[in-house]
C-alpha cells in the first residue's frame, strides 16, 4: 500500500493546480472585461435596447397614420365622417387640401398616407339614397402600413352615419368606398424591401469602414506618420471619407440596378437627384463612423459602436415595421437617425416620381445630422492630436 500513495499525491496536486490555473484565467477576463468599458456597456446595452424597442416601440398595427380630408363641399355628413376619422386609433387628420393637386402633392411628399375625398353633391345623393362614391386614396409604398388601415377605414366610414335618421339605411351600405392603393396597387412587398435594403447596407458597410479607419492607424503605428505630416484634421477626416463615398455609390448603384432588373422595381422620379441626395446620405454616415473611430480605442470598440448605432437605425427608421404605427417618442428618435430619411427618399423617387421640393425637409435633416457629426469628428480628433 506503501508504493501507491506517492502517486496519487502527484496526480492530486495535477488536478488542484488544473483548476487553480483555469480559475486565475477566469478572474483576470473579468478583471480585463471591467477595464473594457466599452464592451461592458454593449454587454448591458444591446439586450436592453433590444427589449425596450420591440417592448415599446414596435408595433405591426400602426396607429394615428397621418391623413389628408379634401372636403369638396360643406356638410353635415362631411364633418361627421371627419369626426369619424379622428375619433378611431387608426388615423388622425393632419391635413385638409382644398383641391386634388394639393391632395397629391402630400402623398407625394410623404406627409399623409391616406386621403378622403368626399365629392360635391355628395350629402343631397346620400338623401336621395342614390348611393354615391368617396375616394380612398393610400400610399401603399408599404403595404403593411395600409392594408389593414384600409380594411379598418371601410368600417370606420360606414359606420360614420349611423346615428343619422335622415338618410336611408345609414346602416347599412349608404355609400360606395373606392380604395385606391397607389404607388404599389398589387401590394409587392418586394417594392417596399428592395428601396429600403439599399439604405440599410450603405448604413451597415459605411459605418464600419469608416469606424475602423483611425483605430486601424492607431494599432497599425502608421498614425504617426500620418501626424506628422503637414496636414489639418478636417483634411485627413475628408481624405479618409472620399473614397468610401465611391465605394458606397457604387453599392447603391448594384443594389438598385439588381432591384429594377430581377424584382422589377421602377425608377419613377430622376435619378441625378436620387444620386446626388444617396451621396448625401453616404456622407452622413461616413462621418458618423469616422466619429465612432475617433471615440474609439481599438478596432473591436469601433466595431461595437457602430452596431450598437446600426441596431436602433434597422428598428425604428421604418424599414423593418411601419414608422407610423411608432410611438411619438420612438418617432421622435427615428426622425435623429439618417436611414429614416433616406428611407423616405429613395421610396419616394423611385416608387412615387418625388421631385427634390417633395423631399426638402428629409434632405435638409440628414445635411444636418452630417455636419453635427463632422463637427464632433474634428473636435475628437483634435483632442487624440493633443
Amino acid at each position: 500500500m506503501s508504493h501507491i500513495i506517492p502517486s496519487e499525491a502527484p496526480a492530486r496536486s495535477r488536478g488542484n493546480g488544473f483548476w487553480r490555473k483555469t480559475w486565475a484565467v477566469l478572474i483576470k477576463e473579468f478583471i480585463q472585461l471591467k477595464r473594457d468599458r466599452v464592451s461592458f456597456v454593449m454587454i448591458i446595452m444591446i439586450p436592453l435596447i433590444q427589449l425596450l424597442l420591440f417592448g415599446y416601440a414596435i408595433n405591426t398595427t400602426p396607429r394615428n397614420l397621418p391623413t389628408a380630408v379634401l372636403l369638396q363641399e360643406r356638410s353635415d355628413v362631411g364633418r361627421s365622417i371627419l369626426a369619424a376619422l379622428n375619433n378611431t386609433s387608426y388615423f388622425k387628420v393632419t391635413a385638409l387640401p382644398t383641391t386634388e393637386a394639393e391632395l397629391d402633392r402630400l402623398l407625394a411628399s410623404g406627409k399623409v398616407l391616406f386621403g378622403v375625398e368626399i365629392p360635391a353633391n355628395f350629402e343631397r345623393s346620400l338623401r336621395r339614397g342614390e348611393k354615391p362614391s368617396m375616394l380612398v386614396v393610400a400610399d401603399a409604398t408599404d403595404p403593411v402600413a395600409s392594408g389593414s388601415a384600409l380594411g379598418a377605414l371601410n368600417r370606420v366610414v360606414q359606420t360614420a352615419l349611423v346615428h343619422d335618421y335622415a338618410i336611408p339605411d345609414a346602416g347599412a351600405a349608404a355609400f360606395e368606398i373606392r380604395s385606391h392603393a397607389r404607388y404599389n396597387p398589387a401590394g409587392k412587398t418586394e417594392l417596399n424591401i428592395v428601396p429600403g435594403l439599399v439604405g440599410t447596407i450603405l448604413t451597415m458597410t459605411m459605418l464600419i469602414f469608416t469606424a475602423l479607419s483611425v483605430t486601424r492607424e492607431i494599432e497599425r503605428g502608421t498614425m504617426e506618420n500620418l501626424l506628422a505630416m503637414p496636414i489639418t484634421p478636417v483634411e485627413i477626416m475628408l481624405g479618409k471619407i472620399f473614397p468610401y463615398v465611391v465605394v458606397g455609390f457604387v453599392q447603391a448603384a448594384m443594389v438598385i440596378g439588381i432591384g429594377v432588373v430581377l424584382f422589377h422595381v421602377p425608377v419613377l422620379g430622376n435619378l441625378f437627384v436620387l444620386a446626388s441626395l444617396s451621396t448625401l446620405f453616404i456622407a452622413t454616415n461616413l462621418s458618423i463612423g469616422y466619429t465612432f473611430s475617433t471615440v474609439a480605442q481599438n478596432q473591436l470598440q469601433a466595431m461595437q459602436m457602430s452596431i450598437m448605432f446600426f441596431l436602433p437605425n434597422i428598428l425604428l427608421s421604418g424599414f423593418m415595421f411601419p414608422f407610423a404605427g411608432m410611438p411619438v417618442w420612438a418617432q421622435w428618435v427615428g426622425e435623429m437617425l439618417p436611414l429614416t430619411h433616406y428611407l423616405r427618399i429613395v421610396r419616394s423617387i423611385m416608387l412615387k416620381g418625388a421631385s427634390v421640393s417633395d423631399l426638402h425637409y428629409d434632405a435638409a435633416a440628414m445635411a444636418g445630422l452630417m455636419l453635427v457629426a463632422m463637427t464632433i469628428a474634428v473636435t475628437r480628433f483634435r483632442r487624440t492630436l493633443d
